[in-house]
């Protein structure tokens, strides 16, 4: 079993920084694909980012390189770091883990809350 714990969320304003972190129990991260996803109140879960093993990265189209993706594997750590945030923004954010011998997330974090006032 794997766990993934997310911290960082939090209440900001437009324009705003945030730095998310999922830390993974276990020396995973450097063997698995690892994806922050979002979810708003009403609508469809939506992939924010993605660092694969082979360190491609990926991002939602939403991004426009305001968020960047990184990871630690000597601390089995993988963050999002978040710039120019704006309410739309404004979600649960989710960490998942993909290993290799699947093609699915299946584990996940708790989630944490970033809210962006305007």
């Amino acid at each position: 079993q794997v766990l993934l714990v997310e911290s960082g969320g939090g209440l900001v304003q437009a324009g705003d920084s945030l730095r998310l972190s999922c830390v993974a129990s276990g020396s995973i991260i450097s063997s698995t694909d690892i994806a922050w996803y979002r979810q708003a109140p009403g609508k469809e879960r939506e992939l924010v980012a993605v660092v694969y093993t082979i360190d491609r990265i990926n991002y939602g189209d939403f991004v426009k390189g305001r968020f960047t993706i990184s990871r630690d594997n000597a601390k089995n750590t993988v963050s999002l770091q978040m710039n120019s945030l704006k309410p739309e923004d404004t979600a649960v954010y989710y960490c998942a883990a993909r290993p290799a011998w699947t093609t699915l997330y299946i584990y996940w974090g708790q989630g944490t809350q970033v809210t962006v006032s305007s």
